[in-house]
């Protein structure tokens, strides 16, 4: 699986011709895109590691929680901005609900592709989650072409948006637009590149091993071995029967039991099992442990933040410096490219200020006092806060002098 995935993902770079998309169809403006993968079916590779593989999918869960923080806030006196936040679009969804998709899509995919909606006069703006796997960028690389299944691909069944900042008519009379979010990484211009991409052997390891101790289990923790039969047989499909037969009954989980016929009655002619001796279970447990760690360095993460030290014990103080060091490498970052367009586009069609717009952040365990004054928390969250402001600097100065009486007393 891993050496499938590695060839998709090296296949994603340009291309001097558009590649038709996979399944065919007739010659529509639709019908070429830029493929995803060597098969155009990189994404759902991608995805099916990361069903598999526990430790790497904790981690893109936990990024991607992290990334969308704890909800979003902004001016309240910008009455319009607030009630937008609470609703984005015509289902209902907050405006967290959407980036927390978009940033689960970025954590596995390196895209992520929201859909924006108004319609000629801006009465009104909707931002939509598009599901990255269904999203293919188009020959001319100026569309996303969406279609609900690529491994059958149909041009009839596929919808074209433009991306953007191009708005295009729909037969319905909105207005509509594709941002497509992508992980930089240099020779690759169509698609980003999923951030852990040097760590797709390490999580297949994690994945391998996990499953290697689910076969023990199956095998009722038998030993493996060569089991050679003796017998005379007529035919090649009798031997297949017989070995087929043995394997059914006595073999367990097949692979375990290796069954050899043999047929030559010259040499000793007892039926036996041979074992091999697994002595290596500790070599697969440092192999295990080994593909966690560098898959936590894969995706720019840190260990006590995905739950992988917790068997070690619960270290509030070096979750809340890696939550500190995440904060500003990676969580803030990340905000800050999600929220750019979504700014951009709420100030060109709504005409609102939406400099205010921002993601609350807050560590995983508590690190500050429960009473705080605002630009303390504000400080203690990672968001802005004036340090010039009048009544900070008074209070400021009082905690200096207070300190400076605690010590003289001393």
């Amino acid at each position: 699986m891993t050496e499938k995935i590695a060839t998709r993902v090296a296949s994603i770079s340009n291309r001097s011709e558009p590649l038709l998309g996979s399944g065919g169809g007739s010659a529509t403006q639709h019908s070429k895109v830029w493929r995803w993968g060597s098969d155009n079916m990189l994404p759902s590779a991608l995805s099916l590691l990361a069903r598999r593989s526990v430790a790497h999918r904790r981690i893109i869960n936990d990024k991607a929680d992290y990334i969308a923080g704890k909800g979003v806030v902004c001016n309240e006196r910008n009455r319009l901005l607030v009630h937008f936040i609470d609703s984005v679009n015509g289902d209902g969804e907050s405006m967290r609900s959407v980036i927390s998709r978009l940033a689960m899509d970025e954590a596995m995919f390196g895209n992520a592709f929201m859909e924006v909606v108004t319609d000629s006069h801006h009465s009104f703006l909707s931002f939509y989650h598009i599901d990255a796997s269904k999203c293919r960028i188009s020959s001319d690389s100026q569309d996303v072409v969406i279609h609900h299944d690529w491994s059958s691909f149909t041009p009839s069944e596929a919808k074209s948006l433009p991306l953007y900042p191009r708005f295009e008519a729909s037969v319905d009379g909105t207005l509509r637009t594709v941002v497509h979010y992508k992980e930089y990484e240099p020779m690759f211009s169509h698609y980003g590149v999923a951030p852990y991409i040097a760590g797709l052997d390490a999580a297949a390891i994690v994945y391998k091993t996990d499953r290697w101790n689910i076969s023990r289990i199956d095998n009722s923790f038998q030993l493996s071995g060569v089991m050679m039969l003796d017998g005379v047989v007529e035919s090649e499909d009798e031997a297949d029967r017989l070995v087929r037969t043995a394997e059914e009954k006595f073999g367990g989980r097949p692979g375990q039991v290796l069954f050899v016929l043999r047929g030559d009655r010259s040499t000793d002619s007892t039926s036996r099992f041979i074992p091999i001796d697994t002595t290596s279970d500790g070599d697969w447990q440092s192999l295990h442990t080994q593909a966690e760690s560098d898959l936590v360095v894969a995706h720019s993460w840190f260990r006590s933040l995905s739950g992988l030290d917790y068997s070690s014990g619960f270290s509030t103080d070096r979750i809340l410096h890696e939550y500190e060091v995440a904060l500003n490498t990676v969580i803030l970052p990340k905000q800050a490219q999600l929220l750019e367009p979504i700014r951009r586009i709420i100030e060109e069609v709504m005409g609102v200020e939406a400099s205010s717009l921002e993601i609350v952040n807050r560590p995983p365990s508590r690190s500050k006092p429960q009473y705080m004054r605002v630009w303390e928390a504000r400080k203690a969250d990672g968001l802005e806060y004036d340090e010039s402001d009048p009544e900070q600097q008074l209070f400021l100065a009082e905690l200096g002098r207070s300190s400076s009486r605690k010590t003289q007393g001393e």
